[in-house]
């Protein structure tokens, strides 16, 4: 059997303009990012904003394994499978992070025959939003460094700031570190830690946001540190808001490609479901939702973390109500949290191995 990787670079992608085209999306509509992926614009947004929506079909698991269970392999098998049939449907997922991409459970993007393209592209450097989100996030470390730098006038406590740095990788030797150092002219020596990307408050943000304005309010509203007197310091406070929106005006915007078979995927956002809501953006499912008769998506983690949080955060801030939720149970999933010993479970991660229950 092929590997994941010799399926995908064996395919024969769309254009992408073409995939575009099957949901009637315009050229004109579309931000290309090469042959193969775009961003969805805001003048799309605003033209389906009466359009009625789909259904809302959600992907879940029980307790995952470290090597995942298969959610983003259901997610887009369902979506060519509703396709073939000659249902007009469409999926959403997140972004895949660098750090599990290179790490134990590796990509993102499906696996087998139901996978995600372009492969490689998607898994790594996409269309850039990972970057932006971490020059937003560090942007804003900066300036609460360099505030304290410059005279403080805000009082902050420097044993009391909340807001970490980032970046996208598996670096643990950044988690816990000492910065300022090296006189008087480098800052003001503090504790500090590192983050990956996509466990910080900016990526939840981003994924929330109805639009830039809001975007914009809910980055102000970011708690970075307390005062000596222990009042609260907010982002607004240090005027990194605007900047942060700034450097995220292109991250806002959904992607779009494609799966094995040329279903239509919009891609957009990665929070982690341990740290915040596990969801694709608010404003992509949204998108998604006007695009086509049904928009198929997933929840990181199990039903009992990533579904859970899909249900009371995004649903509630977007208005949104799943038409039908769809299980990925497994038997090493059975086993490996049920008290069956590691070695025994196999943890290699496999394409295919689910059954599905559909609850109504």
């Amino acid at each position: 059997m092929l590997s994941d990787i010799q399926i995908a670079q064996q395919a024969k992608l769309l254009p992408i303009k073409d995939v575009a085209a099957q949901i009637g999306i315009s050229e004109d509509e579309l931000e290309f990012y090469g042959k193969y992926k775009a961003k969805l614009s805001d003048e799309l947004s605003a033209r389906l904003q009466s359009k009625p929506d789909g259904k809302l079909i959600l992907v879940t698991a029980i307790n995952p394994t470290p090597a995942g269970e298969g959610k983003t392999t259901t997610t887009a098998g369902l979506g060519q499978a509703m396709a073939k049939i000659g249902k007009k449907a469409i999926i959403a997922l997140r972004e895949p992070s660098l750090g599990p991409v290179f790490g134990v459970k590796g990509g993102a993007a499906g696996g087998g025959y139901a996978q995600v393209l372009p492969m490689e592209d998607i898994n790594l450097h996409f269309t850039g939003d990972m970057h932006a989100i971490t020059s937003a996030n560090n942007l804003c470390c900066a300036m609460l460094d360099n505030h304290m730098q410059q005279g403080n006038s805000l009082g902050i406590d420097p044993r009391r700031i909340l807001i970490k740095r980032c970046l996208d990788m598996n670096d643990r030797a950044l988690r816990n570190i000492i910065v300022g150092l090296g006189g008087k002219v480098n800052g003001v020596p503090r504790e500090d830690h590192f983050i990956i990307t996509v466990a910080s408050e900016v990526m939840a943000i981003l994924c929330l946001a109805s639009d830039i304005q809001d975007l914009k309010l809910r980055l102000g509203n970011i708690l970075v540190a307390y005062s000596y007197d222990g009042e609260p310091v907010y982002a607004r406070d240090l005027k990194a808001d605007g900047a942060m929106t700034a450097l995220l005006k292109d991250a806002i915007k959904p992607n779009l490609v494609q799966t094995l078979e040329g279903t239509p995927a919009v891609m957009h956002g990665g929070p982690f479901a341990n740290i915040a809501h596990g969801c694709n953006s608010v404003r992509a499912t949204k998108l998604a939702l006007k695009l086509a008769d049904y928009c198929i998506t997933e929840a990181g983690f199990g039903s009992d973390l990533g579904a859970e949080k899909f249900l009371d955060i995004k649903c509630r801030y977007a208005g949104l109500k799943p038409n039908a939720i769809v299980v990925v149970a497994t038997c090493r999933a059975l086993k490996y949290n049920g008290g069956v010993p590691k070695a025994e479970v196999g943890l290699k991660r496999v394409s295919s191995t689910s059954a599905y229950i559909s609850i109504i």
